[in-house]
């Protein structure tokens, strides 16, 4: 191989992606959009509420009107008085949008059930703060019929809501706050970028092969340099112009995170939670009937831990801190590197066998599935990371790009790893080989659908 004019393709390569208005607009458009993304996201989780309706309770048991406290959203009138049948059908005219029909009260079953009728479906955020207020009703009403003096003040108190704070410890027993919920979005976040870089990629190979066939500028390529040159070329300028963007979104996504940032203040956020935290509890001598005096020792100890454990954001920030980064920054360059070469070599000996993207439809399943199968156990990866699909699809090199990197946070052993990456090259040294035969041959043959038949037939020729 004549590394001049493998240079010279790769420069071609290279120029003709970069200059293209194309990936300028993707390089510095794609981190605005994901920032106005998630922007709209947050506008819209706060500004999806239900339009505010008044809600006519027809409650003959008398126990569940006395629970219906306005909101926001929902206002509550008692229509009790007014049969639901001459009701139900004109709300309007009552100038209420729901009517709440409650069933007298079962004294057997200590219950009752409720019905809405409404011109229009409810939307889940109502129909959720109705049965919540009934349920309480039902609660309060079973309660008070147990008439034992105290027993809503007892029930009330066992009523606990732990927090469950996870560490990891090393082997010089250094502990490290490690919430999985964090991982969790790392790991999904990286399994998506990187099987949507593979593909991006990966078919911008495809695409190029293709367009320089049908236009018959391949012809006039080949007669200058060899094909495996050609192929290689192609494959290497495409994946340095995916480094180049990749650097760029980085870079810019760390200016627009850097800048929001400052603009909120997170670090402000962050002390005034725990300031606030810590100052509720350091107020627990103000809760009726608790008297701090008397804690025994044992107690104390438990309150003092209390105090230094985290708040949900510290624990949030900590874990996040706490990240192997360079791994993780390490093994996706890795991963992304090898699993691109192997995926765009056997999307290029694909292209290379037709003359337009519907003649390789057939073609392209048999190498899109694995990487489809890899995408959804990384999906599982964060439910049971050490799980044997998973293990197996992070060592398997069709799927090990995708399957490890979600893994990774949860950390993985270093022969695991090495393994992985071991398996990857040599496979992707295998398959560029063999692609690289077929290239040499479908790269000039017209006027064929081609079959996996014909790839045989040409990977066999020498």
């Amino acid at each position: 191989m004549n590394l001049k004019k493998l240079n010279i393709i790769i420069g071609r390569e290279y120029l003709n992606k970069v200059k293209k208005k194309s990936f300028l607009l993707t390089t510095f458009g794609v981190p605005v959009l994901l920032v106005g993304a998630y922007a709209l996201m947050i506008y819209i989780m706060l500004g999806a509420k239900d339009e505010t309706k008044t809600v006519a309770v027809n409650d003959p048991s008398g126990i569940v009107m006395p629970f219906m406290e306005n909101n926001d959203v929902l206002t509550f009138e008692d229509f009790t008085h007014i049969p639901v049948d001459s009701m139900k059908n004109c709300l309007s005219d009552y100038g209420v949008d729901i009517l709440l029909s409650v069933s007298p009260l079962d004294s057997v079953a200590r219950t009752v059930t409720a019905r809405t009728y409404s011109e229009k479906p409810l939307g889940i955020e109502s129909k959720e703060a109705i049965e919540r207020r009934i349920s309480n009703a039902i609660e309060d009403y079973r309660i008070r019929s147990y008439d034992i003096k105290g027993l809503e003040d007892i029930l009330a108190d066992v009523k606990v809501d732990i927090s469950l704070l996870s560490y990891t410890v090393d082997e010089e027993g250094n502990e490290q706050i490690s919430q999985s919920e964090v991982f969790m979005i790392i790991s999904m976040v990286l399994a998506m970028a990187l099987y949507m870089f593979i593909a991006l990629f990966s078919g911008m190979v495809m695409n190029s092969v293709i367009e320089e066939k049908s236009s018959r500028v391949v012809e006039v390529l080949v007669s200058s340099v060899s094909s495996t040159e050609l192929m290689f070329g192609k494959i290497i300028g495409v994946a340095l112009v995916a480094l180049t963007q990749f650097t760029l979104w980085i870079v810019l996504s760390g200016a627009v995170i850097i800048g929001i940032s400052s603009f909120v203040g997170i670090d402000k956020f962050v002390d005034s939670g725990a300031t606030e935290t810590v100052m509720e509890m350091q107020g627990m001598d103000a809760v009726p009937g608790l008297d701090i005096a008397a804690l025994t020792d044992t107690t104390a100890t438990a309150a003092a831990d209390s105090l230094a454990a985290p708040t949900g954001i510290e624990a949030v920030f900590g874990t996040v801190a706490s990240l192997n980064y360079p791994l993780i920054i390490l093994s996706f360059l890795i991963y992304f590197i090898f699993g691109y070469l192997l995926y765009a070599s056997l999307f290029a000996a694909i292209a290379s066998s037709g003359e337009s993207a519907a003649d390789t439809q057939q073609l392209q399943i048999p190498v899109t599935v694995p990487l489809l199968i890899g995408f959804f156990i990384a999906f599982y990866a964060f439910k049971a990371p050490d799980s044997a699909i998973v293990w197996w699809g992070s060592v398997i090199p069709f799927t090990s790009p995708i399957v490890m990197l979600a893994r990774i946070p949860f950390g993985v052993p270093a022969l695991d790893l090495i393994l992985s990456i071991a398996l990857l090259v040599l496979t992707f040294v295998g398959c560029a080989w063999a692609s690289a035969k077929i290239y040499k041959v479908g790269i000039l043959m017209y006027g064929k659908k081609s079959t996996f038949k014909d790839l045989w037939k040409w990977f066999k020729q020498k």
